[in-house]
């Protein structure tokens, strides 16, 4: 069916992007069902019958924001990594081969005439590397403080 590495790379990336967009999708659509009921408001005499009847809606509303949070996270990482992949597929050998045709087109040729530049006895100066510290901690030595000194004997003779 697929000849090439990168159809087979490319049908993988298009299909997790499908699915992570039809997740969303869903998602939303399940948002919109779930704000779109009517919402009633409970009241009554008693504070505790109260509580009790809006606690149980609002432990339902919770577990179904929550399924809503991780279907939607779920549906953006799936549509994610689609995008990844798609984005870094693997090049054929016939894009390769003409880049290398435009790269050698851009290079100057040079003729008979020009002389080869001689290179110099200096190495080129490389970047270097960022040089790392190591400052070691310094011991400080504690000493008592005087007013801690009497409230320790005031405690010691209460005693």
């Amino acid at each position: 069916m697929f000849k090439q590495f990168r159809d087979k790379v490319a049908l993988s990336g298009i299909t997790v992007l499908l699915v992570g967009v039809a997740l969303l999708i869903f998602t939303f659509v399940s948002a919109y069902g779930f704000l779109a009921q009517s919402l009633s408001i409970i009241s009554s005499q008693d504070l505790v019958q109260t509580f009790g009847a809006a606690l149980a809606p609002l432990i339902a509303t919770c577990i179904r924001i929550m399924y809503l949070g991780i279907m939607g996270w779920i549906g953006s990482l799936l549509t994610i990594r689609g995008i990844t992949i798609i984005a870094h597929l693997p090049e054929t050998s016939v894009a390769t081969a003409q880049k290398q045709e435009a790269k050698q087109e851009l290079q100057p040729q040079k003729t008979k005439t020009e002389k080869p530049r001689k290179e110099s006895s200096q190495p080129e100066a490389k970047p270097s590397e960022p040089e790392f510290m190591v400052i070691p901690p310094q011991e400080v030595s504690q000493t008592p403080s005087q007013s801690d000194q009497p409230e320790k004997n005031e405690s010691q003779s209460a005693a």
